[in-house]
């Protein structure tokens, strides 16, 4: 069994190789971000992050915030969303709920408020649906501050939005206009 610990320390690893820098572990990602669950496994062994299959279950199913996902085989593995490495994860796009809720930290505010949110290195913004989820995320960087989007402007106009796996919103971009903060 192992360590939460050493789940927490795998899963950081998956965070990087399998969203950012798939070449620190000798990986490769295909078009959607997928990579052979038996090549992965060998690949973190090498690189001194060994686990087994049982491990790799444990922590793409124990993640709270549910990371990574298998394909339907369980022959493949990619995370779910936050990649800032070029893929397509071939989401649908989808009618998000009127209002969606992005966390961030104080010290960031007022620069937010004037030019609006930006997916900078990532693919996309992430909201999220719940405003408690947005405060936990809004605390890992400082003082929480959540904003409010007005998503159902954002689909009037134009703009289009995507439901990750695990329940995150994505879009490309969240112009001031639509912010509130709450």
């Amino acid at each position: 069994m192992m360590t939460e610990k050493e789940n927490t320390r795998i899963s950081k690893y998956l965070s990087l190789v399998l969203r950012h820098a798939p070449e620190a572990a000798g990986i490769t990602l295909d078009e959607n971000g997928w990579t052979d669950v038996g090549i992965l496994l060998k690949q973190l062994t090498i690189n001194g992050y060994p686990v087994s299959p049982a491990g790799l279950d444990h922590v793409v199913t124990s993640n709270n915030k549910q990371r990574f996902i298998y394909n339907e085989d369980r022959t493949r593995i990619r995370a779910s969303q936050g990649h800032s490495v070029a893929i397509d994860l071939a989401y649908a796009e989808r009618e998000p709920p009127a209002v969606l809720y992005h966390g961030t930290a104080e010290a960031f505010l007022s620069s937010i408020l004037e030019t609006g949110l930006d997916k900078r290195s990532r693919h996309h913004v992430h909201l999220s649906a719940e405003d408690e989820t947005a405060r936990r995320v809004g605390q890992r960087h400082g003082k929480p501050v959540v904003l409010v989007v007005d998503a159902a402007q954002m689909r009037v106009d134009g703009y289009t939005f995507f439901c990750s796996a695990n329940g995150v919103w994505l879009t490309e971009q969240v112009p001031a206009v639509y912010l509130q903060r709450q």
